[in-house]
């Protein structure tokens, strides 16, 4: 990045950037083993994976929008994304001592309803330090260092299940190490711009506050529902690549290849948001994710499963700055956290419904299936996508 342009952003943007690489690193350390230690060690079958990947990723997007509302309540952001951390980094040793799925879905659940109660505060907050004029880029560059942490941690899971022999308990302990870190960062490094609150505060959700979220918002709420639809868990993704004979000890490399693209293509993408059409970028991650689907729907052969994975993040660096970028757009600042809340409630019941069909599809009918269904959800978003493209994104070509 030139000196210029970062000079830019401000410092808040980039330590906000590196709390979340620290906490990703410490949650993908964990993470990209957790299928495989579910099947392997716990005996957990593909609908129980499913069933708590969906259920602790829609907790987290549902919880969301109280965060965001309390944190328009208050006008303040950090001290709720202090909270969400501090959850993240509690659940941690949870993950080591677990010794049946149901342990393992309440330290999910804990987690995730860190990651909640700080995803829509910190993206609020993103939005209140990021002058308009570098919005997208400001995302993006939040999204790449968030995403340079999900593939760290893969990274050393691997190196630190081939040291161990394939112990997962003593890699979890490790995952504890960066959590705390990256609570420290934020209580000691993130200072939060003041707030003019006017008049006396009231509740967010009344319905006269809601009428200031414009029509274009709750478009993008719709699509974003429709998408999240199209896209479940990438548990899936690992147990493709078992299935195409990745060993054990390598099996956090679906998410380093995942990740890595996803952390490389973020900034340009959100930085190319600032200049173009969103919606011309949001049909082209939908097109990557058909793409994606569609080699791993055909074959289980590692070379093809990797290229999907490859397509798998490519489609996250195109679409998810950018998604989060576009509700900062269309809704009005003192609403920003409710905004983000009912978007991430939307997508969070559908991340929970996609998780579950994709469980109870392979289960029943085999991986291939599963993949054809996120093409054909696919399609449907992208139909709905060129249908209401004005209203999604009204500004003009």
């Amino acid at each position: 990045m030139p000196a210029a342009e970062r000079s830019r952003l401000p410092a808040g943007i980039w330590m906000l950037g590196f709390v979340s690489l620290l906490m990703d690193t410490s949650s993908e350390l964990i993470h990209s083993l957790l299928p495989v230690f579910l099947v392997s060690a716990l005996g957990a079958s593909a609908v129980t994976i499913g069933f708590i990947e969906g259920a602790a990723e829609s907790l987290a997007l549902i919880v969301k929008i109280f965060s965001g509302m309390f944190s328009d309540y208050l006008g303040k952001r950090k001290a709720l994304a202090a909270v969400g951390y501090g959850l993240g980094a509690l659940s941690k040793p949870l993950f080591a001592l677990a010794g049946s799925p149901g342990m393992v879905l309440a330290a999910r659940l804990l987690d995730r309803t860190g990651k909640g109660i700080r995803g829509a505060p910190r993206d609020a907050l993103v939005a209140d330090l990021a002058p308009p004029e570098v919005r997208g880029a400001a995302f993006g560059l939040r999204q790449a260092l968030d995403t340079v942490g999900a593939f760290l941690g893969p990274l050393l899971a691997i190196a630190f299940m081939l040291l161990w022999a394939d112990n997962f308990r003593a890699v979890f302990w490790i995952a504890v190490i960066p959590g705390f870190l990256a609570v420290a960062l934020l209580l000691f490094g993130v200072r939060e711009p003041e707030h003019q609150l006017d008049g006396k505060r009231g509740n967010p959700i009344r319905i006269d506050n809601l009428r200031q979220l414009s029509a274009a918002y709750w478009w993008v709420v719709v699509f974003g529902t429709l998408f999240t639809l199209a896209r479940f868990s990438e548990a899936f993704l690992v147990l493709r690549a078992q299935q195409g004979g990745l060993v054990l000890a390598w099996m956090p490399l679906v998410f380093v290849a995942m990740n890595m693209v996803y952390a490389f293509s973020a900034y340009p993408f959100g930085k190319l948001a600032d200049r173009m059409r969103h919606t011309t970028l949001l049909m082209c991650g939908l097109l990557t994710l058909i793409a994606a689907d569609s080699l791993l729907a055909m074959s289980e052969q590692l070379p093809t499963v990797f290229v999907g994975i490859a397509l798998w993040g490519l489609h996250m660096g195109l679409t998810q700055g950018l998604l989060a970028a576009m509700i900062a757009g269309t809704a009005p600042a003192p609403l920003r956290g409710t905004a983000y809340g009912f978007f991430n409630l939307s997508c969070g019941i559908a991340m929970l419904v996609t998780s579950v069909i994709a469980g109870e599809l392979w289960d029943h009918y085999g991986a291939p299936f599963t993949f054809y269904a996120g093409v054909m959800f696919s399609l449907l978003a992208l139909g709905i996508l060129a249908w209401r493209k004005q209203q999604i994104d009204p500004k003009p070509e």
